[in-house]
């Protein structure tokens, strides 16, 4: 039996290892609820707007860097609008949650922490550490497990 948080399997995983956020991880997560935790990423008057809206409408949204339309729900377009916003990713926003942030605002492109590094400004070592140690964060595990 698979217990969330926990790697159903070890992995030897290197700075070229391509992550992701595995959102089945969310589903089987019994302590962590996954709209709280995206709505934690928007701004205060954001957060009030949607965390009282009880609708769940899809709109169409355009990727401005590639043109690719995908069907988000209110949330997600406001995740996408606040990854607009130059300090989404900063220095004092933690690794796991910068890390998350980048996904997010790439639509979960699966990415290695080489990669990851150029969005957050932290090493690919230390992101290495944080996402590949025995304990799953947040979802972010590696990609095609």
């Amino acid at each position: 039996m698979t217990v969330p948080g926990r790697p159903s399997t070890l992995v030897r995983t290197t700075i070229d290892t391509k992550f992701h956020i595995d959102f089945d991880w969310w589903e089987r997560s019994r302590d962590e609820d996954l709209r709280t935790y995206m709505l934690s990423h928007l701004i205060p008057e954001q957060r009030e707007r949607i965390g009282t809206s009880h609708e769940d409408r899809q709109i169409d949204y355009i990727d401005p860097e590639t043109g690719e339309v995908f069907r988000l729900d209110e949330l997600r377009l406001a995740i996408q609008l606040a990854a607009q916003d130059p300090n989404f990713i900063n220095p004092h926003t933690s690794t796991v949650d910068s890390i998350f942030r980048v996904f997010l605002k790439y639509n979960n492109l699966p990415m290695s922490p080489r990669e990851l590094a150029s969005h957050t400004g932290r090493s690919a070592e230390v992101i290495l550490k944080t996402i590949s140690g025995g304990r799953i964060y947040k979802g972010i595990r590696p990609f095609n497990l």
